[in-house]
Parts: structure tokens; C-alpha cells; sequence
């Protein structure tokens, strides 16, 4: 009911819109806000009308909506050029940012390879090395494909000798993938070239002639960073052939929406096919033997029931990691001969922590756990017998841990919110850990201080949060002066832990606390945690977010005047959807690539698949829901919002980036006070992955300076104050 009355009563704001109610906009302050191209767009949703003024924006190669881009971003550089403390903010991030950093190795064909960068490049450099003491070498270094460091490596693969690497290559942020082959030895690329791959990884077969992976049609002119992604289908691609002539193993015409992952077993025995749709992990299991001539393809798991994520095999014995009947996670064996449910058999049970990955090495299961959303590993015999726990560093995220079952060592990274990653080499047998890489750093991390607090949300649920900030003794003062950051995700069953961040550092340097809350929605407590915050039950991230915002008020970390909240992604949805909830919470706001039109999400690129977590407006339930909190629609001409500054980027085909220029036009038009609302618009880049180091710096520098800014931070002994 109260949905209803919530949709019924914004209707008419929508209607009101499209009538021309909302025109160009200014502040108190003289600034201008560019006109933004309009439609007289309404369309029906389940008897509502809802009117869509700025769907223009939606096409970006528009000259109307390129016109609105530059004029925006003019307006944003004036106000960013105007504040003192920037070029000193960029400076200090700069000189934090220039550590090396190293991503966590692999062995294939006794090599080890792993990625480091130097500090400032660009992008990260993938090297080789035959032993962990020799010279490594440069295999693939990214940074010498573009000038403007827009090319990444988005994905590896090596064939089982360690004599081929097949990878992935992304232009400009897009989720499209380019993949081509290299020769390790010579470092020379040969002439294989697959196109037109998204979310696919390359598995090779045992004898290393060729690979599996995933692809999807090729898109229609002007379609690529905005057209639905459906119709994923497996191919099999043999090295020297074109792409035209790669066998088609599996798809499912009937089912536009399935996605499916392909990998081959270590032994080269099995090909296993898991068969996903949206992003729940909730899977269909197939197999076919690799050694046996014309074998069929088996269906194992017939639905898409619970999370069956394969680990490796004991003859026909499969293991998988799965919520059914745990929504925390477990290990059960699956005989294929007897493959019927009642024949399951229980490896490793259900536990109090919630299992993340489990990984087969050294003939022993290395379990992964989330124990109040820090990592715990713990190591079983194969039969399910506890061996011990790995002993970390401390509070914090360790990732990795990943190999074959014959291998005897492991490589896993660690991480919190004021070290940088880590990495370690792990014997299996011994459960001794060695450091293999470690940075040598600027700072010192023991200057900061990571505690961890638990608070109540609306309906009463405990949530836990992570508070990072400078050491002081005998405390932070909690007078509410101090300048917070909340960051949150909520969403899609991702945990939030303990990480790294130079640019993070920077802000707790400034005197900032930055504050990371555990929604519901997140995985950080079994699959009971993420429903609870999906559909029609979304609302409870908001609260849980809200109340944490409230909680720091209340208990003296800081005020709403110093009080800043961001998300980027569904965490962009989440600050933006709380902002128009509680205008009066904030002192500032940074929603980034957010999802703000939640009634048509679902009609770019794969945001179809989101309905997992959302709901869709093609549901009339789901719509009331998602109409009573999408930001985009939530908006009351006439309220005075926080300052905003809202970031995204014109290459962006995960979240298209219509979803913020629509929330930023649509909001210049509503603000009633002088609070700036500005939105920042990268050109070559996308959702985040694979974005250059200066990008990202210069990003991060106008982030800050515009908190610093807007919030009146204090800087006494920093860059001059604004």
C-alpha cells in the first residue's frame, strides 16, 4: 500500500515534468547549468504514466546530448580549476600512488607469471620468470599498445606446457574483448584474433592445439557500447584458424538470456559447462569427456535452483561448492555414474563463516572464508578432514590460493585498508607462508588505524561497518569535526573487505575517516544477508546505509556538514537512492557509473541480467518497488540537495552512462539552493576496469578537492585550503 500511494503520488511529479515544468537551471552562486536536449516522452507502466523528459540523453553519440557532454564538463573544470588545494591534492595522490604493485601469481608448465607495475604506469605489466628466485621477464606490457595507456589486459590464459598464452584486450573501459595468442619463448603474437567476446575467460585443452570461450554475435552499427548483450554461445578455437571456422559447442536459441562458461579439467579429461543467467549464482551443470570420441554432452544439474561452482575431480567424482542446503556454503561430491541428489555426499559442512572460494592444491581443499567480512583460510584433507587454519597477517581480504591439485605451493595476496597487497608463496604440506613480493612504500601503514564497529538499522538487523583512519592517542576525537567518507556497495551478493586504496589514504592523510558499512544485499553473510537486501526488499540497503550515516552522527565521528557518502555502480544507485531519501543527511555526495533509472535499466547492454537483484518494471509488483526508490525518479523539484558530483564515462557499456546524465540533468533542473550538482564525464573509459593510472589520479584529485571544498575541510598542514 505505501508503495502504491509512493507511485501513484510521483506520477504526477513525472507527468508535471513532461509538461515543461523544469527548465534550465541555476544556482545562488551565478552558475549556469547547460539546457539539456528533452522529449515530450510518457510512457504506461502498469496503468501509471511516468514521464521521461531527458530520454535524448540516451543516445550518446547524439550531437545534441556531445553538445551537453562538453557544455557539462565545462561547467564542472570551472568549478574544480577554482579550488587552490587541488593541484597539491593530485601531487600528494601521485607520490602514493608510485609503489609497486604486484598481482598474485600462477605456475603453468613450471613457469610462474604474475603482474607487476613499477608504480605510475598506466597499465600493469604481465612477466614470466622460470623460478622464484630468477630475473623476471617482460611477456606482455600494455602500456606499449596505446599512447594513452587506454588499452588493458583484461584476461589470461596458458596453455598447460606454458608455451602459449592466449589474452584478452580492452579499449577505452569497454566490457568488448579482443583475443589473440602469444608465443612465451619469442614474446611474438600469432595470427589467431577473436572478436566480439564479453565476459568470457579462455580455457586451453590438455595437448594445448586450441582453447574454449564464450562470445556473442556481432553487434549492429551503433549498437556495441548500448545494444542488449543475449545470444552468448561456446566455441572451441583451434590455434592457427580463423575465428570464422572456431566449432560451435554449445548454445541455447531457446534461451537468449543464458550465458555459459566453458573450462577444461587439468587432466584434459572433461570439458565443463556451467550455465548461468543474470548475475545470481545459481547454475546448470553439463559435461562432456574429452577422451572419448563424439561423446555427448550430459546435463548434471537441470535448473537454476543454488550456487554450483566446480572445483576439480577424482575420477568421476566431481566436487562443487554450493549453497543447497547451506545458504553459507559447503563441498559436496557428486558421482556422475549415480548422479541423483540422494547420492550426493557431503565433503566439507556448512560453518559459522559464510565459504567464499575453495580451491583444490597440493591434493587438499583451501577454503576461503568471511568471518564478519575479514578473510579466514582454512585447509581440509580431501575427504573433508579439518588440517589447520592459514595464519594471516591480521584484519583484512587474502585472495588467491588458486592451482592444481599436483602443485605443492600456492600463491596468495593480503591486503587491508591502510597495507597494499602483499604476496605470499604458501606450501600446502608444511602451511608455511613466505613473502614473495612486497612493496616498499611512501608511508607507513602503522600510522593508520582500521577498527571495526557494529550498529542496529532500521528494522533492528546488526550490521557490521569499518572505520579507517589516522592513529590517535588515545583516540579519535569524537567531536563531530572530523571529515567521513561512507562508501557502500550493497548489491549482488558482494562482500565488501578490507582493501587498499592510495587514494583512500590520501583522505585519512587529509584528516578523514573513511567508513565502509556491510549492507544487506552484500555477500558478507551467506545467501539469507544478499536476498535480503534484492527486489522487493532493495529498501533495506538504503536503511541499513542511512542508519549507518546516522550512527557516526550520533556517536561524535563527525556532522552532517562534514558527512560525505559514494558508491560507484550499484553503490552509485545506492548514495543516489539515499540522497533523495535523506537530502538533509549529507554534506556532500559522490554517486559514480550508477544504475538511476531503475524502470529501464534492463534495456542497455546487460543490464537484463540485474533483474536478479532489482526486480524489473515489467512486473507490476517489482515496478511499485522499484518507482518508489529509483534516484532518477525520486527527485522533488523545489528540495535543496547535497552538493553533488557525479562521475561516469562516455565508453561505458556496463552502466551506459544515459543512466547519469539523465540523474544529472534531472537534478540541475530540481535543486533549489545554491549546492553545486555537478557531473564529471571521462571521455575513453568506461565502468572502471582496465582505466588508466593518470585517469584514475586525476579522478580521485577532483574528488577530493570537491570535498574539500564543499565540506570545509581543514588542511593545516596540507595543500592550502580552497
Amino acid at each position: 500500500m505505501m508503495c502504491r500511494h509512493l507511485a501513484a503520488g510521483l506520477a504526477g511529479v513525472f507527468v508535471a515534468m513532461s509538461m515543461g515544468r523544469w527548465s534550465e537551471a541555476g544556482d545562488g552562486n551565478g552558475r549556469r547549468y547547460p539546457k539539456a536536449p528533452r522529449s515530450d516522452t510518457v510512457e504506461v507502466y502498469h496503468g501509471i504514466e511516468v514521464a521521461d523528459p531527458y530520454r535524448p540523453l540516451e543516445d550518446p553519440d547524439s550531437p545534441e546530448t556531445r553538445a551537453w557532454v562538453e557544455a557539462e564538463n565545462k561547467v564542472t573544470a570551472a568549478f574544480l580549476e577554482g579550488i587552490s588545494a587541488r593541484e597539491a591534492i593530485k601531487e600528494r595522490l601521485t607520490a602514493l600512488w608510485d609503489y609497486e604493485k604486484f598481482g598474485v601469481p600462477f605456475r603453468e608448465g613450471g613457469r610462474i607469471f604474475y603482474t607487476r607495475n613499477s608504480g605510475l604506469q598506466n597499465q600493469d605489466v604481465l612477466y614470466t620468470i622460470a623460478s622464484p628466485g630468477a630475473e623476471p621477464e617482460v611477456l606482455l606490457d600494455p602500456n606499449a599498445l596505446s599512447a594513452d595507456g587506454t588499452v588493458a589486459l583484461t584476461g589470461t590464459s596458458v596453455s598447460d606446457d606454458g608455451a602459449l598464452l592466449a589474452y584478452g584486450l580492452a579499449s577505452a573501459g569497454s566490457d568488448w574483448q579482443e583475443w589473440r595468442v602469444r608465443d612465451v619463448a619469442t614474446r611474438r603474437d600469432r595470427d589467431d584474433l577473436l572478436k566480439w567476446v564479453k565476459f568470457s575467460d579462455a580455457s586451453w585443452t590438455k595437448d594445448g592445439k586450441g582453447f574454449y570461450y564464450s562470445r556473442f554475435p556481432e553487434p549492429e552499427p551503433g549498437e556495441g557500447l548500448k545494444g542488449v548483450n543475449d545470444y552468448q554461445k561456446l566455441y572451441y578455437h583451434k590455434l592457427g584458424t580463423p575465428q570464422s571456422d572456431d566449432v560451435l559447442v554449445y548454445e541455447r536459441p531457446d534461451h537468449k538470456e543464458w550465458e555459459f562458461h566453458g573450462l577444461a579439467t587439468d587432466d584434459g579429461k572433461y570439458l565443463i559447462i556451467t550455465v548461468t543467467k543474470g548475475t545470481d549464482d545459481k547454475h546448470r551443470i553439463l559435461y562432456k569427456a574429452l577422451d572419448v570420441p563424439d561423446a555427448a554432452i550430459v546435463e548434471l544439474i537441470d535448473n537454476f535452483d543454488h550456487e554450483y561452482a566446480f572445483l576439480d575431480h577424482d575420477g568421476p567424482v566431481f566436487w562443487f561448492k554450493t549453497d543447497r542446503d547451506a545458504p553459507r556454503g559447503r563441498v559436496i561430491a557428486i558421482d556422475t555414474r549415480r548422479p541423483k541428489p540422494e547420492d550426493w555426499k557431503e565433503v566439507i559442512p556448512q560453518a559459522e563463516e559464510t565459504l567464499g572460494d575453495v580451491h583444490v592444491v597440493g591434493d587438499r581443499f583451501l577454503a576461503s572464508y568471511l568471518k564478519d567480512a575479514h578473510t579466514q583460510v582454512k585447509v581440509f584433507e580431501l575427504d573433508g578432514r579439518f588440517v589447520r587454519e592459514v595464519d594471516l597477517p591480521g584484519l583484512g581480504t587474502a585472495t588467491g590460493f588458486g592451482g592444481k591439485r599436483s602443485d605443492r605451493e600456492t600463491f596468495y595476496a593480503f591486503t587491508s585498508f591502510n597495507t597494499p597487497a602483499i604476496i605470499y608463496r604458501y606450501d600446502v604440506a608444511t602451511g608455511m607462508s613466505e613473502v614473495f613480493r612486497k612493496p616498499k612504500l611512501a608511508f607507513d601503514p602503522d600510522t593508520y588505524r582500521t577498527t571495526q564497529v557494529f550498529f542496529e538499522s532500521k528494522d533492528g538487523t546488526r550490521v557490521p561497518m569499518f572505520l579507517s583512519h589516522k592513529s590517535h592517542k588515545p583516540g579519535i576525537a569524537r567531536d563531530g569535526k572530523a571529515p567521513t567518507l561512507l562508501y557502500g556497495y550493497g548489491g549482488f551478493n558482494i562482500p565488501m573487505t578490507p582493501s587498499f586504496s592510495a587514494s583512500n589514504l590520501a583522505w585519512m592523510e587529509m584528516g578523514g575517516i573513511y567508513a565502509v558499512p556491510n549492507l544487506r544485499g552484500g555477500g558478507e553473510y551467506g545467501e539469507a544477508w544478499h536476498k535480503a537486501g534484492t527486489k522487493l526488499k532493495k529498501q533495506n540497503v538504503f536503511d541499513d546505509f542511512i542508519a549507518a550515516a546516522e550512527w557516526l552522527v550520533a556517536h561524535g565521528y563527525t556532522a552532517t556538514p562534514r558527512l560525505a557518502i559514494a558508491g560507484g555502480s550499484n553503490g552509485g544507485l545506492l548514495v543516489a537512492a539515499c540522497m533523495t531519501q535523506r537530502p538533509d543527511l549529507y554534506g556532500a555526495v559522490l554517486p559514480a557509473v550508477g544504475v538511476m533509472d531503475m524502470l529501464r535499466f534492463h534495456k542497455f547492454t546487460i543490464g537484463w541480467a540485474w533483474v536478479d537483484d532489482y526486480g524489473s518494471s515489467d512486473d507490476s509488483e517489482q515496478f511499485r518497488t522499484l518507482l518508489a526508490y529509483s534516484p532518477l525518479h525520486h527527485l522533488r523539484p523545489g528540495t535543496c540537495y547535497p552538493p553533488t558530483l557525479i562521475t561516469t564515462a562516455d565508453h561505458d557499456d556496463r552502466v551506459v552512462p544515459a543512466h547519469s546524465f539523465k540523474f544529472a540533468a534531472a537534478l540541475q533542473a530540481a535543486q533549489s539552493c545554491d549546492n553545486p550538482v555537478l557531473i564529471r564525464i571521462e571521455t575513453k573509459a568506461g565502468h572502471g576496469a582496465g582505466k588508466p593510472t593518470t585517469k584514475i589520479i586525476e579522478e580521485a584529485a577532483d574528488r577530493w578537492a570537491f570535498l574539500v571544498k564543499v565540506l570545509d575541510v581543514p588542511l593545516p598542514n596540507g595543500p592550502p585550503r580552497p
